[in-house]
């Protein structure tokens, strides 16, 4: 069931953690390596400016991913996101923890996947994401949908989304106008 105009917007303003798998989100879900066995990411400016203007508007970021990474632990600290779950197989377990932790509800976080492995997250917290390219049974289970694709501004989208929803859209784009 996709979400789309006051109830979207309710489910939007209520987000104060946003939660999102990294490969296929974050990234275009490839993994290279280089000749000498070393593995590399790609990462989305835009998705990292998303982020940094949710932090700046007091919501919460964490990732959580199935894979360890090096290169994900630099990417969180660039982006000063508070909570980085890696290695962790159950994303709604691990999610679960990090709540217990801060004393939060399932229906206070946006929860962004794109595969099999994020569905259960998806599907129960208060604003289930995805992308444009996510994986058929993601897409026609997810409340919402960007319109960009991992890894290429989906994470920007759904920032701008859960921003405008609050209100506090003009406020983080004031910063940037002259």
């Amino acid at each position: 069931m996709r979400l789309a105009g006051a109830e979207l917007e309710a489910r939007a303003r209520r987000v104060r953690l946003l939660a999102l798998d990294v490969d296929g989100v974050l990234t275009a879900g490839c993994i290279r390596y280089s000749s000498a066995g070393e593995e590399m990411k790609r990462f989305s400016v835009l998705g990292g400016l998303g982020i940094t203007l949710l932090r700046r508007a007091g919501i919460r970021a964490a990732v959580t991913t199935a894979r360890r990474s090096a290169m994900v632990d630099r990417r969180v600290a660039e982006l000063g996101i508070e909570h980085c779950l890696q290695g962790r197989e159950d994303k709604f377990e691990a999610l679960q923890e990090l709540l217990g932790e801060l004393g939060m509800d399932a229906a206070e976080v946006a929860y962004m996947g794109d595969d099999l492995p994020d569905l259960c997250a998806i599907l129960r917290v208060g604003l289930g994401l995805t992308v444009a390219n996510a994986s058929s049974e993601v897409a026609s289970r997810a409340p919402w949908q960007s319109r960009a694709r991992g890894g290429e501004g989906a994470v920007r989208e759904a920032c701008e989304m859960i921003l405008r929803a609050r209100g506090e859209w003009e406020t983080q784009l004031a910063a940037y106008l002259p």
